[in-house]
């Protein structure tokens, strides 16, 4: 891993087996597990954790204090808000059913695919084994225990969906069938956006 092309500050913990791409910026005490795979142009912010195997695709933000645990895929445009924590097992335990402690071996992860564009608003978990959607609109503090479509606006425990966002975050209304395909109207780009 050549550090020439990104940034890391000193208090921060990147293995040196993790994928960096150009442009990245790595905050403090940010910790970057091995074999994790970040792409050009992210922001990590201050105490992010990402574990082994994460894929983050390019031009991603994540702010302070986020938990991306294997299984976890970011697409591109993907924005994180500060203390999102994301879940990789449906049958979290400790223990073994005889009491011994679990190991790496004894649980199996289970993905969860957030698709480029979308936004995670501050203190949501995002419960594994979903997709969020293009442009979607994750509320802050949500439980997202199922799938989220394409510029939806999510939020609640659990989440549940109140409308639709345009590319540029803003409530969509006016929601109709136009030439075979839903569209909304933005107010705020002045046009119509196809969903």
């Amino acid at each position: 891993m050549a550090q020439s092309s990104f940034y890391v500050h000193p208090t921060a913990e990147v293995s040196q087996d993790a994928h960096i791409g150009a442009g990245t910026r790595i905050w403090r005490q940010a910790h970057i597990r091995e074999f994790a795979h970040i792409g050009e142009t992210c922001n990590i912010g201050k105490g992010v954790y990402i574990d082994a195997h994460v894929h983050i695709g390019s031009r991603v933000k994540i702010q302070n204090h986020a938990s991306i645990f294997e299984g976890v895929t970011l697409e591109d445009g993907v924005f994180v808000g500060p203390h999102v924590c994301f879940t990789n097992d449906l049958a979290p335990r400790a223990i073994t059913p005889t009491g011994e402690l679990k190991s790496a071996d004894d649980w199996e992860i289970t993905p969860t695919l957030v698709k480029y564009g979308a936004s995670i608003g501050a203190g949501a978990i995002i419960v594994c084994e979903i997709t969020i959607g293009e442009f979607a609109l994750i509320g802050a503090g949500s439980v997202v225990t199922r799938d989220v479509p394409p510029h939806a606006l999510v939020f609640g425990n659990p989440a549940r969906q109140h409308g639709y966002v345009c590319r540029c975050a803003r409530r969509l209304t006016n929601i109709r069938q136009s030439e075979g395909r839903l569209v909304g109207w933005c107010e705020s780009c002045g046009q119509d956006c196809q969903l």
